[in-house]
């Protein structure tokens, strides 16, 4: 039998009721806020969205939390106490109707540790009506994009379902009604939208006049490939030119004619300038033959931005020829550009013409290369002689962090690079971050990479060199340069072996700051075991450990539980998916068991079988 539900609960719904149904000159609002805190504060968490919207809303200006007067505690503490509780009302609404967008931000790190992070906004009650915004949108288009839909966006209705999350059910018929097209949505939530995603059939002239109240900061485009849809969003790039920051095509088909028009509508009113700082095109592909130079807007763009921070133009079927002419426009403007990323496009070749240039500039290297700090050049068919051309290049990039230049073929190129790292070695600006993943690299230049890597001044923040075939000899290179002070290692798949990680364990002799580390798909053995072990001993500071298909015995997990017992219990995360220990799983439950239960972090043990394959017990 059920209970029966108390006074004051009833009490609350039917206030929540009645907030849904006000109107703004209602009686209601004023006697809320004349409630006792304890009574005022235990309303908060039983509105719905709509109705704590109305309530904040109506809220007079001396019942608010002022932030500028934040350092007069004994004054403002119980305004501040009230701001605090309607946050966390939004933030606790926002959290139970997407919860896998709170948790995508628990995810464990691992190597993406260098990411652009764009500015954070802490304000529940923005985020959540923005991404009810966000929703209304995605539903619009699904109809918007009917072929034989021909009319106009704003009539379009919203879902019973969206509109039951916010407060709106079949019992509020007036209310329902209210919110029923999205016109509605865009006049009551459109100022709460800082970012926005937008499919081509939205990008429309009807669309600007909907999101007039909005201060669009992020924008990303989809599917942008007809001149309608170009003329759409040129409108509304013009309208939002003030307030946009961050702009991103994506599954796009631009002609040189698009990419002008679009790229002469961000200038600012008056101004052959614009204010973007990240300008980004995905997956998409410029309507021109490789022969041609880059658009002419995009040039000017290029070279008229002093905010532009980073540029992305990634997987766009770019040549040798626009990515030259990339370099060479950034050979000439004033931005500042930290972060350019040209991966996935076929362009060997590319630096070649931009360095003969480069080098008989009389003023050197354009501002724009110089402020670099992320160079992203994966999957470009790079070859050995590129190499040569990128050596030459990076020595004119003073403040390069993070190189990618994974999945190209450089083979022994591979020694261009270690001429340029030892020439940086010993400078005080550090080079943090870099990935040579499947890049054909044979073991003894690796070795006398990471000969040079270990002697930095400032010790690397994150290595990836998986995927490389080196054996076991790179075992003591890797245990020497786990001790330079590095932060993040990926090593998965570059044959191992359980000698070579028996030979990293050899050199493992002080204290390490090692936080991730992958060791995946090594055929470790219990040389692996041995190793993982050690490192839990000396890294106080581990947090994950990816060791899954090394072909461990049972045995390793008594191994690795000694290595636990020794350690700080630090550990949170420990993959042995795929290891041979696991078919053995019900007869290591006692070690299991220990293991999860060490230390003073709950310690997540991944166990997954492992398939039928012979165990390699190299000494």
């Amino acid at each position: 039998m059920t209970g029966v539900p108390k006074l004051v609960d009833l009490c609350m719904d039917a206030i929540a009721d009645e907030l849904l149904q006000a109107d703004g000159n209602d009686d209601i609002f004023s006697v809320i806020y004349e409630l006792p805190s304890e009574l005022f504060d235990g309303l908060l968490p039983r509105l719905p969205p709509l109705a704590l919207q109305k309530l904040q809303e109506k809220m007079p200006i001396d019942f608010r939390y002022s932030r500028e007067n934040a350092c007069d505690y004994t004054r403002v503490s119980r305004k501040r106490r009230r701001y605090d509780n309607l946050d966390a009302a939004w933030h606790t609404l926002y959290r139970n109707r997407w919860p896998n967008l709170s948790q995508q931000k628990k995810a464990v790190a691992w190597f993406n540790t260098n990411e652009e992070k764009y500015e954070s906004i802490d304000d529940w009650q923005q985020k959540y009506w923005e991404a009810h915004f966000q929703d209304c949108v995605d539903a619009v288009a699904e109809t918007a994009l009917l072929p034989y839909y021909d009319g106009s966006v704003g009539e379009i209705q919203i879902s019973a379902c969206i509109l039951g999350n916010i407060g709106c059910n079949g019992q509020l018929i007036k209310l329902t009604s209210n919110y029923l097209k999205f016109y509605h949505h865009c006049q009551q939530f459109g100022v709460y939208v800082r970012r926005l995603r937008l499919p081509n059939a939205l990008c429309a002239a009807e669309t600007c006049e909907l999101l007039q109240n909005s201060k669009l900061g992020s924008l990303e485009l989809q599917w942008i490939k007809s001149n309608d849809h170009v003329e759409g969003l040129c409108k509304l790039l013009n309208q939002s030119t003030e307030t946009l920051k961050s702009i991103e095509f994506i599954h796009c088909k631009l002609s040189p004619d698009f990419v002008n028009a679009i790229c002469e509508s961000l200038h600012m009113k008056g101004l052959q300038a614009h204010g973007v700082e990240h300008f980004s095109i995905k997956r998409s592909s410029f309507l021109q033959v490789d022969s041609s130079p880059i658009p002419v807007g995009l040039t000017s763009f290029l070279t008229s931005g002093r905010s532009l921070h980073s540029l992305t133009l990634c997987d766009d079927h770019l040549g040798r020829n626009f990515a030259g002419g990339v370099f060479n426009a950034l050979l000439d403007a004033s931005a500042s550009l930290s972060m350019l990323d040209l991966s996935e496009n076929n362009i060997s070749g590319f630096l070649s013409q931009f360095w003969w240039r480069s080098s008989s500039c009389s003023d050197g290297i354009g501002k724009s290369l110089q402020s670099i700090r992320v160079l992203n050049l994966r999957s470009c068919n790079l070859v050995p002689d590129d190499i040569g051309f990128l050596r030459n290049t990076l020595s004119r990039m003073p403040n390069l962090e993070n190189l990618d230049l994974s999945d190209n073929p450089i083979e022994d190129g591979i020694g261009s690079l270690i001429t340029y790292f030892t020439e940086i070695s010993g400078r005080d600006l550090p080079f943090t971050d870099l990935k040579l993943e499947n890049c054909e690299v044979s073991s003894n230049q690796m070795i006398e990479l990471l000969g040079v890597l270990s002697t930095m001044k400032k010790p690397l923040h994150m290595l990836s060199i998986k995927g490389n075939r080196l054996g076991s000899e790179i075992g003591a290179p890797l245990g020497k340069i786990l001790c330079t002070g590095i932060f993040a290692l990926d090593v998965e798949d570059i044959g191992l072996g359980s000698t070579g990680f028996l030979q990293a364990v050899k050199e493992i002799s002080e204290e390490l700051k090692i936080a991730y580390i992958n060791i995946s798909n090594n055929q470790g053995g219990i040389g692996a075991a041995k190793f993982i072990s050690s490192l839990i001993k000396h890294a106080d500071k581990i947090v994950a450990i990816d060791a899954k298909y090394n072909l461990m015995p049972k045995e390793s997990l008594a191994v690795i539980s000694s290595g636990l017992k020794a350690s700080k219990g630090r550990l949170e995360h420990l993959d042995l998916a795929g290891n041979t220990l696991c078919r053995q799983i019900t007869d290591a439950e006692s070690v299991l068991a220990e293991l999860q239960n060490h230390g003073q972090f709950a310690l997540n043990v991944l166990l997954m079988a492992a398939p039928n394959a012979p165990y390699d017990d190299d000494p």
